[in-house]
């Protein structure tokens, strides 16, 4: 008789569910070595498309556009953007 309460009682302790501790979800942050080329330099001001200024502390660059036009846009700005299209 012990032995079956035994057996009842690691049965009902082996399948009682155990809390799992999960890590946080770090923040995720740029992992392009190219911008910490650029992360300590100086940038400079640019005038964005949409009429705002920006500083950007990246190249310029020509990109095409989904019609075969080529944009000029500036790389490695503050804030939310990184590739932002420039004022002609």
């Amino acid at each position: 008789m012990r032995s079956v309460i035994a057996f009842v009682l690691l049965a009902s302790l082996a399948s009682a569910s155990v809390p799992s501790v999960r890590p946080l979800p770090q923040e995720r942050r740029v992992t392009d070595p190219s911008f910490k080329r650029y992360a300590r330099k100086s940038g400079s001001w640019y005038m964005s498309a949409d009429g705002h200024a920006v500083f950007c502390y990246g190249p310029t660059m020509l990109i095409p556009k989904g019609n075969g036009d080529l944009t000029r846009v500036a790389t490695f700005c503050r804030g939310d953007r990184e590739i932002v299209p420039l004022h002609d």
